[in-house]
């Protein structure tokens, strides 16, 4: 009976000392939730308030870089004005919307702006390039050697193409197969360039030569009609075929006229074609390189 009394009383005593265990676990876990479970809650809706103010905020900087768009296009602004700007608004936008983001979670705006400001010249060493690629986009901008749609040779790289984009730091040139070529401003606005398209006509010169044996006569004569009948060209200005020159194995004609940028290769293309066609049906030799060697004895 004894015995039974003794180890009830143990049990007891155990049952007690884990009971005051668990209460204490119990308490230091309420008292973790109440000293930190308010400031997670509190950083979470920050950070999912954080979360929807950028997604709303992207929705407005869209939504503004599209009226601003609009707008430069009804007031007649270059096409490569407008896409420097757009890009350069949309940096600025973004990083008004972080700045703002920072001071919801906290953050001192004013020292990250004075931080940022205070390391400009830093990152202006670290990045000269891409600096140097901006001012050289803002000349573009400004002297125009060239603009959005316009074709140009970059002579240094033999680079050319249609310009199709103006960048705050690149130019976008699509060459007549279809690359995507890349061009950083400040290259561009540093070196020679040929602007094809600057002009609203183009001069064009084919060379032909015939036989010293054919009707030189007849192939000028046939190579005016050909001029006065290709629709491409343009019949106000000059037109003409002449003898160029008294070459080796050939008298050498020179056709010059002038077309519209846009028509200059396919012009050229079928005018070589016409002539030769042209020349086989009137007999007119277009003879290769020979030489005459006569032997003494």
């Amino acid at each position: 009976m004894r015995y039974l009394l003794t180890t009830a009383s143990e049990l007891t005593d155990e049952l007690q000392t884990e009971l005051a265990e668990v209460t204490e676990h119990i308490s230091r876990t309420q008292e973790y939730l109440d000293r930190y479970l308010p400031a997670v809650i509190s950083f979470g809706l920050r950070l999912v308030l954080a979360v929807v103010v950028f997604l709303v905020g992207s929705r407005v900087i869209k939504f503004l870089r599209k009226v601003f768009r609009r707008s430069m296009e009804r007031a007649g602004a270059d096409v490569g004005l407008i896409q420097f700007l757009d890009s350069l608004m949309k940096v600025l936008l973004y990083f008004v919307l972080v700045m703002l983001l920072a001071s919801g979670f906290g953050v001192d705006t004013t020292s990250v702006i004075a931080l940022v400001g205070s390391a400009g010249l830093t990152v202006g060493l670290a990045f000269q390039g891409s600096l140097s690629n901006f001012a050289g986009g803002v000349l573009i901008l400004l002297i125009k050697p060239f603009r959005v749609g316009d074709y140009i040779i970059y002579v240094n790289d033999n680079l050319e193409g249609t310009v199709s984009e103006i960048q705050m730091f690149y130019t976008i040139l699509l060459t007549v197969d279809n690359r995507r070529v890349v061009i950083p401003n400040g290259v561009l606005s540093n070196n020679s360039l040929i602007n094809v398209t600057a002009q609203d006509k183009r001069r064009l010169d084919i060379d032909v030569g015939i036989g010293y044996a054919s009707d030189l006569k007849l192939a000028r004569d046939l190579c005016v009609k050909l001029m006065d009948e290709n629709e491409k060209i343009l019949k106000d200005e000059e037109h003409i075929a002449v003898v160029d020159s008294l070459a080796d194995s050939a008298v050498m004609l020179k056709m010059r006229f002038w077309v519209r940028p846009g028509d200059y290769w396919t012009t050229k293309w079928q005018m070589t074609e016409d002539v030769k066609l042209l020349f086989d049906a009137n007999g007119i030799e277009i003879p290769f390189n020979q030489m005459d060697v006569n032997i003494r004895k």
